[in-house]
């Protein structure tokens, strides 16, 4: 009997979930100095959890402050103050304050960490992002002894996001940050352990993987955010995540997101990059589907043994249904929570068949900016400008403000721009 949107689901490490529907990872950028949970981050939270989802899974929690994702992460990265270890506690209950099981995302951005916080980020290799504006500053390669305190960190912060009440954490290895880094051929270079075959380039997840392992235990869940292709040629395949599956198998991984892309090709915010899209390996048919990723997902399902996620363009029950019918276990609804933080509920109830496509009117393409620009300059502002529509509104669901179903995305991007460059200074 095909599952449905309400039905339960039981992790392998025993965690039960009550529906199918999971609040998707969005970086939220609403720490305290010092990168510490305070009020904000707890009020976002409750207001998600309280909206229907019967997964919660947290945007990025930083292991290392010096490589953030955004200045005003959350961090998690050594001895923590009892400011801190209570902040962590209530926004762990936040998070768990609707029922549903809550997921801490832990990540090291890598050399995708902005040059306003890392004017040396480091990477696999000294390979810099090909963005332009002088966003990202060239990368330092990590010294072999670093990338074993990169393991241990992320053990560390595991252990102290599940002492802190959440039911687990999810490893982010996709969308260009560390790990993903060392995945992808294009930006791992090394001719050490770490670089060169795929064994040797996945050896930083699989070390990742068991040492969290060890430090959480049996009884909490460990997930991995993984992508399906990078989009790029000559970068992480799909053949490639394949074989990165089956290696999840052996490791007793719980849950499997698959997601694609970073921030030279941003397929995971549904966005083109300043290069051609390499998607050879995409049937035809997978252009015509609302889920970016299914396709990938789909075969994906046929060689693991994993329970798998997908997140990324779902915008009716339809699709959502149809996902579950082909063995997808979760699915990840993230940026029409910003606008309708209880579109789980809604869902669920029948009271809704189809989520807002706020994106839809948010692009500064023709009308805007100009018809089908080439420029690299123009085209990230246009995704820029979309994506700041999404984080006011989370900043605005933690200072217990209503989202805005529109706004100038304009004032909109200058407004974001403006308190990152703030925040850069605040939080240190």
């Amino acid at each position: 009997m095909p599952a449905e949107l309400g039905s339960a689901f039981t992790l392998p490490c025993s965690i039960a979930i009550a529906n199918r529907l999971c609040k998707a990872a969005m970086t939220e950028g609403l720490a305290e100095p010092g990168g510490v949970a305070g009020a904000r981050i707890a009020r976002a939270y409750r207001t998600w959890a309280e909206g229907g989802a019967g997964l919660i899974l947290t945007g990025n929690i930083m292991v290392d402050r010096r490589y953030r994702e955004r200045p005003a992460n959350i961090v998690v990265d050594g001895p923590q103050s009892a400011h801190a270890v209570a902040g962590l506690s209530a926004f762990a209950a936040a998070a768990k304050s609707g029922g549903g099981v809550a997921i801490a995302q832990i990540s090291h951005a890598g050399r995708q960490s902005p040059a306003s916080i890392a004017p040396e980020p480091v990477g696999p290799s000294a390979v810099q992002v090909k963005l332009p504006g002088g966003l990202f500053a060239t990368p330092r390669a990590l010294e072999a002894d670093e990338i074993a305190e990169v393991i241990a960190r992320f053990a560390a912060t595991a252990k102290a996001c599940c002492d802190a009440g959440f039911d687990g954490v999810q490893i982010h290895a996709a969308h260009g940050y560390l790990i993903s880094e060392f995945l992808n051929p294009l930006v791992n270079q090394r001719t050490d352990q770490w670089g060169g075959s795929l064994d040797n380039r996945a050896r930083l997840l699989i070390e990742t993987i068991r040492a969290v392992r060890a430090a959480v235990g049996p009884r909490k869940a460990v997930s991995v955010k993984l992508n399906s292709s990078d989009f790029q040629k000559g970068g992480f395949s799909f053949e490639d995540c394949l074989k990165v599956v089956a290696m999840l198998d052996e490791e007793g991984v719980d849950l499997l997101e698959i997601s694609g892309g970073n921030y030279e090709q941003p397929r995971m915010m549904g966005l083109e990059g300043t290069e051609p899209v390499f998607d050879g390996e995409v049937r035809e048919s997978t252009r015509a589907r609302e889920a970016y990723f299914m396709a990938y997902a789909e075969e994906v399902i046929k060689a693991a043994n994993t329970p798998v996620m997908v997140t990324g363009g779902f915008r009716t029950r339809a699709a959502m249904e149809e996902a579950l019918d082909a063995g997808v276990a979760m699915i990840g609804i993230g940026r029409p929570l910003c606008v309708l933080p209880d579109a789980p509920a809604r869902l669920l109830a029948g009271a809704m068949d189809a989520l807002p496509a706020f994106e839809t009117d948010l692009a500064l393409g023709e009308g805007f900016w100009g018809p089908h620009s080439a420029s690299d300059l123009i085209k990230a502002a246009n995704g820029f400008a979309a994506m700041a529509f999404f984080y006011r509104n989370i900043i605005r669901l933690g200072e217990g403000a209503p989202p805005k179903r529109q706004m100038n995305l304009l004032l909109a991007l200058i407004a974001h721009q403006l308190e990152e460059l703030s925040d850069a200074r605040v939080m240190g």
